[in-house]
């Protein structure tokens, strides 16, 4: 198994808690940050531009992807280029497709020609992450985020299909390709093997990198012994 400082996937943090992306920022093998409304909305976030600009002003650094959550797409547009001003760390996330299944190709393309660092997301197929790569400009920085670990989740490996995708963004050499949406901090490894560029991992799942490469011997036995003091605590009696 390979040591964390070996791996050549990057690890993007991914999240809407600032002391969570403080911490993150704080360790050197994370190499970006990304969240999204979603994340935004779970932290209690009201005021978008005020918490984006604050994480900014913490983070001058590193890339850090912010979404545009306009469901039109001349508003998207607009979103866009005023995320992108916000300064040169910043990918704008533009979903694939909006709520009415218009995919956002067009946009994409128009973004890319006035030269906006995206990142687009919430793929998951093939020809998606074609298609996008077709409305990129091959020498415009980007991301191609495909949500392997959704695509998992309906019972599918996710494995072949991302080390397709790998062979897609071939053609865009500015591009890298984001496993988002892993799972299991397995999913860092399985990632790394096939060459994906970037991978987004949650703060749980970071936590855990300290068990890479853990004896399994120990391992079994904390958990026995985790098992055995909570018996106790609980006063359990038959």
């Amino acid at each position: 198994m390979k040591k964390v400082e070996d791996l050549t996937v990057k690890i993007f943090a991914d999240g809407a808690n600032k002391a969570g992306m403080l911490e993150m920022y704080a360790k050197p093998f994370v190499k970006g940050l990304t969240t999204n409304p979603t994340l935004m909305r779970k932290e209690g976030i009201t005021d978008y531009k005020a918490f984006s600009l604050d994480i900014l002003k913490a983070i001058p650094d590193r890339p850090i992807s912010l979404e545009v959550f306009s469901d039109e797409f001349a508003d998207m547009e607009r979103q866009a280029l005023e995320i992108a001003s916000w300064g040169e760390n910043v990918y704008v996330k533009i979903p694939v497709m909006n709520t009415k299944r218009e995919t956002s190709y067009k946009l994409i393309e128009k973004l890319a020609a006035k030269k906006v660092k995206l990142n687009v997301t919430a793929l998951m197929t093939l020809t998606q992450v074609r298609d996008v790569v077709a409305a990129l400009d091959p020498n415009v920085p980007s991301y191609v985020s495909v949500f392997a670990g959704r695509v998992a989740d309906t019972g599918q490996d996710p494995l072949a299909m991302m080390a397709a995708a790998v062979e897609l963004l071939k053609v865009a050499p500015a591009s890298e390709l984001i496993w988002a949406s892993p799972r299991e901090l397995l999913n860092i490894f399985h990632a790394d093997s096939i060459g994906c560029h970037v991978i987004t991992v949650t703060n749980d799942i970071l936590k855990k990198l300290s068990l890479v490469g853990k004896n399994l011997d120990d391992y079994s036995l904390e958990t026995v012994k985790m098992f055995a003091d909570d018996a106790i605590a609980a006063g359990f009696k038959l």
